[in-house]
């Protein structure tokens, strides 16, 4: 009989970003699930580096094309966490989460795709609105030199 620590568990990555604008106020978008907010992420494909996955799931999501964001190229969340996920009936996995960052550029309709909505969240720090992923995300923006950038 195997053990946990003798099964190794099955690694999964998801990449994304934490998308900015500026007009008509400071906020950053998040999208609404049934009962939570997220952000515009997924599943990296076999053979996808991170950015293309990140690219991939907003276009998917939002309708956001890469050309209507700005990266900010010095930035990057990392998390590791362990969910059980029930497409895998119920196992336990071991899921690396990297966010980018990025500004959108111009005056863009986003059109949620795969979610009920989104919601656009004025930047005024410290947030308080998912304390395992979003806030720290959050908190990692406001202690980087790009929340400088943000203010100009």
């Amino acid at each position: 009989m195997q053990t946990q620590t003798e099964c190794p568990l099955r690694r999964l990555k998801s990449c994304g970003f934490l998308i900015f604008r500026k007009v008509p106020e400071l906020s950053f978008l998040l999208i609404r699930d049934r009962d939570r907010l997220d952000l515009p992420k997924g599943h990296i494909k076999t053979g996808e580096t991170e950015m293309e996955c990140a690219f991939r799931e907003v276009f998917e999501e939002t309708g956001i094309s890469q050309s209507q964001l700005l990266v900010e190229h010095g930035f990057r969340y990392t998390e590791i966490y362990y969910p059980r996920y029930k497409r895998f009936g119920g196992e336990q996995v071991e899921k690396t989460l990297v966010i980018f960052l990025a500004v959108l550029e111009g005056d863009v309709t986003v059109q949620p795709e795969e979610h009920f909505s989104i919601e656009w969240v004025k930047w005024n720090p410290p947030h308080k609105i998912q304390k395992k992923t979003i806030d720290p995300l959050l908190k990692q923006v406001a202690q980087s030199s790009f929340s400088n950038t943000l203010a100009k």
